[in-house]
């Protein structure tokens, strides 16, 4: 029989789960192979239960190995949370945080400048990378919150939190008399938003729901670099409200939906994370500079 059940086996076998194979998990924890394989058969051989099916190639995890699993995010939840506690506060008071790329990032650092005139001491890391690779990390712990847009896969040991619901606007350039939103899409040339993130289908599905048939003029995958195209009177496309709400350069600016189209973007973090006051803290100051369409946790 092995050893007993350690935090570096539950860490391995949490590292299997994210990344699909021993191999891909040895890199990860640092470790060989074989020595992967060898921990988990010892944790097979104390529990007295299989925890993988060997059978598929990849091994898949068993329900005794989901279950365990589950536990094993739990236990290290609790002892990360106790490492914390013990050595004071010099560890919780550094947060990393990693962001979609969104119209509304320019809020990031300003509340994370808010945040450290409470909190000075307070040292944060800022990263921006697409959700799916935000949420893996969050859920592994290389992150303590992510920014991500509702539609995201969000497993159930994280927790997803709206801080911003705000509308979607239709915009057109300068000088554009002001007409039924429809006409004004039939009508002037359009804007595509090009990307594969929520907000591009929450916007293409209106349309296609609506029967519009735009006048295409450019596909383009930034939101700022859409407003700067109908600032200039290229075309008039469709933006979150807040793309243009401090600066609408006398663009016309209507309503986008029947009825208005919302969308929202919210953080995630693990349930029963350490820094959850801290977390929460920034939650609630990327509401507050959210304005109107704030969401407070």
């Amino acid at each position: 029989m092995g050893k007993s059940m350690d935090t570096r086996q539950l860490r391995t076998l949490i590292a299997i789960s994210e990344y699909g194979t021993f191999a891909r998990a040895a890199r990860e924890v640092c470790l060989t192979p074989s020595a992967v394989s060898q921990q988990m058969l010892a944790l097979e051989q104390e529990l007295e239960a299989s925890l993988f099916n060997r059978q598929t190639r990849p091994p898949s995890l068993t329900l005794h190995g989901l279950q365990l699993l589950e536990t094993a995010r739990k236990v290290l939840g609790l002892v990360e949370e106790t490492r914390i506690s013990l050595k004071g506060s010099n560890v919780s008071s550094s947060l990393s945080i990693g962001s979609v790329r969104t119209s509304t990032i320019a809020l990031l650092p300003r509340a994370i400048v808010a945040l450290r005139e409470i909190f000075p001491e307070l040292h944060v890391d800022l990263r921006v990378g697409m959700s799916s690779a935000l949420l893996s990390d969050v859920n592994a712990g290389r992150l303590d919150l992510a920014v991500v847009a509702e539609h995201a896969g969000v497993s159930r040991n994280l927790s997803w939190s709206p801080f911003l619901r705000e509308p979607l606007v239709f915009i057109a350039p300068p000088g554009t008399p002001v007409r039924p939103v429809r006409e004004l899409l039939e009508t002037l040339p359009f804007v595509h938003f090009a990307s594969d993130v929520p907000l591009a289908a929450l916007i293409n599905n209106e349309l296609t729901h609506q029967e519009v048939r735009t006048r295409h003029i450019a596909e383009i995958d930034t939101i700022p670099a859409i407003v700067e195209c109908v600032a200039a009177g290229l075309g008039a496309s469709v933006v979150p409200d807040i793309a243009v709400r401090e600066n609408g350069r006398d663009m016309l600016k209507l309503p986008f939906g029947r009825p208005q189209i919302y969308r929202q973007i919210g953080t995630v973090r693990h349930a029963n994370s350490a820094k959850s006051e801290l977390l929460m803290a920034m939650h609630n100051k990327l509401a507050e500079l959210s304005g109107e369409f704030g969401v407070f946790m």
